[in-house]
């Protein structure tokens, strides 16, 4: 099944609490505090992956979440971090912010990696407080949360050539006999309910990638027929392939069906319509398709028109020849702008927040403390007993009586 839309709701991981722990040895009455960081939380990463056609597997699951940090330890043990997650998806994929719209990335090309939704940083523990006023600090860092994000997925193929017309004008035939693709084929209209992808290989070192589009209809961009669903796939191709039926069995004669299209294209993105064009006409093999094509070349003056039959072959091998030079000419296809990353904290910012936190004991309460029966209090004895002090002797000179 093809699945090209999908809303999923990703959660990093979060960061692991600080601990607040005293050294406790033998023979070393005053170890001072020992608590080690927690663990960072997991991040979410996105990842356009070979293979991968359709976001069938988002529809099934919505929410997606990352590995919690491990809180930190005594003896300076930090906590494990969390466990990432990486989520596959098609090469093409645009990703969206389902709350305001914003466009976060865009997975192209295959390879492409990106982080999604940043993992929460651990703690810190209670050995990174002390000062010299205060050597036993009875608090630690709790660990940030992680971030979380909703998300809307839109995938659009990537392909050289999108083959466009409409319904029943043989665009599945043609792509079943110029590649291994086997598309659904049948004798009425809109019997492609799917984008189908197929490679057509003129020799050992060039080849094709084409996109069946399902058939359009007038009002296409309006959401009439399927037009709305896959006139979006188009826009990432390079060349369109026009197909126009020379006998059609019902609807618009083949200049009306033409126009009518092309109107649409332009009504839906005037981008879309400017993509370069190559006008076939198929189905040559039926009786009275000459005389068609005679009277769609008078009213298409200058208008370069190719002639196959898709059902037989005719035309074929010059059809591809034309679209592998009007490929090379073609620009590549648009690069949507991803949002700005969000700025990752330095260790330079975080030995600055040290330092501010070394200094200004009026932070200490936003930091985590643990109840007073489960912290290890460092026993420290103020002695009070004070040094005897040497008594002075004073020598009195006591007169001696006269005889």
């Amino acid at each position: 099944m093809f699945i090209d839309e999908a809303e999923i709701e990703v959660s990093a991981g979060k960061g692991g609490n600080g601990c607040v722990s005293m050294r406790r040895e033998k023979y070393i009455p005053q170890g001072g505090p020992d608590g080690g960081d927690g663990g960072d939380g997991g991040s979410v990463y996105l990842e356009a992956t070979q293979g991968v056609d359709t976001l069938l597997d988002m529809t099934g699951r919505h929410h997606w979440h990352a590995g919690n940090g491990e809180h930190g330890m005594g003896k300076k043990k930090a906590g494990k971090d969390g466990e990432d997650l990486v989520i596959r998806l098609p090469p093409g994929t645009l990703v969206y912010d389902r709350n305001t719209g914003l466009l976060l990335a865009d997975l192209t090309p295959s390879g492409r990696k990106i982080c999604i939704a940043e993992g929460g940083r651990g703690g810190r523990g209670n050995v990174h407080f002390t000062t010299s006023t205060r050597q036993a600090p009875d608090f630690a860092e709790p660990g940030k949360p992680g971030q979380s994000r909703q998300l809307k997925l839109q995938l659009r193929l990537i392909a050289d050539v999108g083959l466009i017309g409409m319904p029943n004008a043989g665009k599945s035939t043609l792509l079943s006999r110029v590649s291994a693709a086997r598309p659904k084929i049948a004798d009425y209209p809109f019997t492609t309910l799917e984008p189908q992808l197929g490679i057509a290989e003129l020799d050992a070192d060039r080849r094709l990638v084409l996109a069946d589009i399902p058939g359009l209809i007038e009002g296409a961009h309006k959401g009439a027929g399927l037009g709305l669903d896959f006139l979006r796939h188009i826009e990432r191709t390079r060349v369109i392939v026009h197909l126009v039926d020379m006998i059609p069995m019902s609807g618009p004669k083949p200049i009306e069906a033409y126009h009518a299209i092309r109107e649409e294209l332009a009504a839906y993105s005037p981008k879309l319509a400017a993509k370069p064009e190559i006008l076939v006409a198929n189905k040559m093999d039926l009786s009275g398709a000459a005389e068609a094509l005679a009277d769609l070349r008078s009213a298409l003056p200058g208008k370069q028109i190719l002639a196959i039959s898709a059902a037989t072959g005719t035309g074929l091998r010059p059809l591809l020849e034309a679209l592998w030079q009007q490929v090379q000419k073609a620009p590549l296809g648009e690069a949507f702008v991803d949002a700005p990353p969000a700025a990752a904290q330095t260790d330079d910012d975080l030995a600055a927040e040290i330092s501010a936190i070394k200094a200004d004991d009026l932070r200490k309460g936003k930091y985590y403390r643990r109840e007073p029966e489960k912290v290890e209090q460092l026993s420290i004895r103020a002695s009070n007993q004070k040094g005897k002090r040497k008594k002075m002797t004073r020598k009195m000179s006591v007169p001696q009586k006269k005889r």
